[in-house]
């Protein structure tokens, strides 16, 4: 059986009765062959748009800020070097610079509209770096990092490209560094899928058609694999998850 995804703190009271990080395991990818003029969806999030409404919905979608909490509950106060993958509007650096006033961030996103909202939120200050950068490349060399943080980006990549960043988030991390990504994750069954997106308010004609989603479990095992240690699922609530694991 897979780790239990039971939080032992305040976000355990908001867990759904029977909701666990046991899902249907499907085979680890080594290599995935994409259509390169296949439409992914990627795209969307160029635009203006699409990438305001993300912004605009984040603070209130579904239950993500519980997922937020114990994020910030999870990353040491003590750490000092962050990086934070698909930045955004600048949520989580925002969520994580509060209690750790001595820490450092990186932020990296692709949407020109993102770059724009999260350098003007943190315009003037110091500690904090907003970069140009999508996820389907090479990370760029920025530093070695305490923590590398991640809220609803990943899932965008096509699965061989998600596990080739696991090695490199791997890679650029501390000894003793912590990667903890809050995911958008597959559902067992199309009914729980379709109970989810109503759950968070969307409509069938919503749902982002730049998802690439993976189950838990199988999200895990990559990170096992490529060598993160004490690897968990530490929060849950339908498709929404915290993926933890740490470098030795």
């Amino acid at each position: 059986m897979g780790p239990l995804c039971l939080y032992l703190g305040a976000a355990a009271r908001v867990l759904d009765p029977g909701s666990t990080c046991l899902s249907v395991r499907r085979p680890a990818c080594d290599s995935v062959a994409v259509d390169a003029k296949s439409p992914t969806g990627r795209d969307e999030w160029t635009t203006p748009a699409h990438a305001a409404g993300f912004i605009a919905r984040r603070p209130r979608l579904g239950r993500a800020a519980d997922g937020d909490a114990v994020m910030d509950e999870i990353i040491p106060e003590t750490v000092r070097q962050v990086l934070d993958l698909g930045t955004g509007g600048g949520h989580l650096i925002a969520l994580l610079a509060t209690r750790r006033p001595e820490a450092t961030f990186v932020g990296l996103d692709a949407s020109p509209t993102m770059l724009a909202a999260a350098r003007a939120r943190f315009d003037g200050t110091a500690r904090v770096r907003i970069l140009a950068h999508d996820l389907a490349l090479t990370l760029p060399v920025v530093g070695r990092f305490d923590a590398i943080v991640s809220a609803f980006a990943i899932h965008h990549l096509e699965d061989a490209r998600k596990q080739t960043l696991l090695a490199e988030i791997h890679e650029r991390m501390r000894p003793g560094g912590i990667f903890a990504n809050l995911e958008h994750v597959s559902s067992p069954t199309p009914r729980l899928h379709e109970q989810f997106l109503e759950a968070i308010g969307y409509g069938p004609d919503e749902e982002d058609a730049s998802n690439r989603l993976v189950d838990v479990a199988t999200q895990l095992d990559w990170m096992r694999t490529l060598g993160f240690a004490d690897v968990d699922c530490v929060w849950k609530w339908r498709e929404m998850a915290l993926l933890v694991g740490v470098r030795t």
